[in-house]
């Protein structure tokens, strides 16, 4: 089974004892970072991992989700698709996060962070043949944006443009949970707060996020050492967009369409499973499964190694077998 790099991380560096040189040249991928000046200023940072040997079998766009950042745990899922998968991985950290531009942790409006995933994906695919299966990879928030980005360009898809293959959505946020909700009335005032001081970090919730999604210590410790990682309560105005952002994708999952594997911890008590569980049954997909994991948490990478073997391995088998139908297919036409 392949093992995937956190079981050689500590808590305090997702590469251990190694420097990233000799970690990137460990599991056989070419790193590579810059950054994307968007239209409204804003320097993005986004990096890849591409195989050293061989043609990729694939093209991998990995979505982080809330106060995550693309340079941290989420590099090692990068890593994991792109030596045992042979993808070509790129991502990005959203506008606040991570190495990007913009006040910290705080998306008021999710469209213009649509917009700079969907420059930084299509650049990085303009790198790769055509023909090459192109999928997107996303936890959490980023499960709610890689669904706005396949809503945003399903008719570019059919219109003979380069499509998306299909999407794994971990933990993704399609409802929040009410164990992780501010308490009532709160919830119900967010608006006045938004209007009032949008930036105001005054929302109170259930538990902080790596709180309540890690459930392995040494984990927790790890994502809380990353310098760049927000720890203070969320903003009035992104706690309002991201409860709008569920009540719109609830009321379009008919209009879902992309291949998807859905996968999420029975145990979350940051993105309510019943939301996924709904995507599931009504998206209009022909190729859809959903894995709801008994006991387990948000965030799968930091559940115990047997079960991250047993979630990622499960992941790359999907996206394996997906890439070679749609080669393929390719190869047919």
């Amino acid at each position: 089974m392949a093992r995937h790099p956190v079981a050689e991380a500590n808590e305090r560096s997702p590469f251990g004892d190694l420097t990233p040189e000799e970690f990137y040249s460990r599991h056989g991928v070419v790193h590579a970072s810059s950054t994307y000046r968007n239209p409204r200023g804003l320097n993005i940072f986004n990096q890849s991992w591409v195989p050293l040997a061989g043609d990729p079998a694939g093209i991998l766009c990995v979505v982080h989700g809330f106060t995550g950042e693309s340079n941290w745990l989420l590099q090692l899922t990068s890593v994991f698709f792109a030596e045992h998968g042979r993808f070509a991985v790129c991502a990005l950290d959203h506008q606040g996060h991570g190495f990007s531009d913009g006040l910290q942790a705080h998306i008021p409006d999710i469209n213009p962070v649509v917009d700079d995933c969907l420059a930084v994906f299509d650049a990085f695919r303009a790198r790769f043949p055509p023909t090459l299966p192109c999928f997107l990879y996303s936890e959490s928030l980023g499960g709610a944006i890689a669904l706005l980005i396949h809503l945003r360009t399903k008719d570019r898809d059919t219109a003979g443009g380069r499509r998306w293959d299909g999407a794994i959505l971990n933990g993704a946020m399609c409802a929040v949970s009410d164990k992780f909700k501010p308490p009532w009335p709160l919830e119900h005032l967010l608006w006045l707060a938004a209007t009032v001081i949008p930036t105001w970090q005054v929302i109170p919730t259930r538990g902080t996020i790596p709180g309540v999604s890690f459930k392995v210590d040494w984990k927790r410790k790890l994502a809380v050492a990353s310098p760049r990682r927000p720890l203070g309560r969320p903003r009035a105005a992104t706690a309002l967009e991201l409860l709008r952002v569920c009540r719109e994708l609830q009321g379009r999952f008919e209009e879902v369409t992309m291949p998807l594997l859905i996968v999420h911890g029975a145990e979350d008590r940051v993105c309510d499973p019943a939301g996924v569980e709904e995507l599931h049954r009504r998206a209009r997909s022909e190729d859809k499964t959903l894995r709801v994991y008994e006991g387990m948490w948000h965030q799968l990478i930091g559940e115990p190694e047997d079960h991250v073997e047993l979630v990622f391995g499960d992941m790359l088998e999907w996206l394996r077998v997906r890439a070679e139908e749609r080669a393929r297919a390719h190869g047919e036409r």
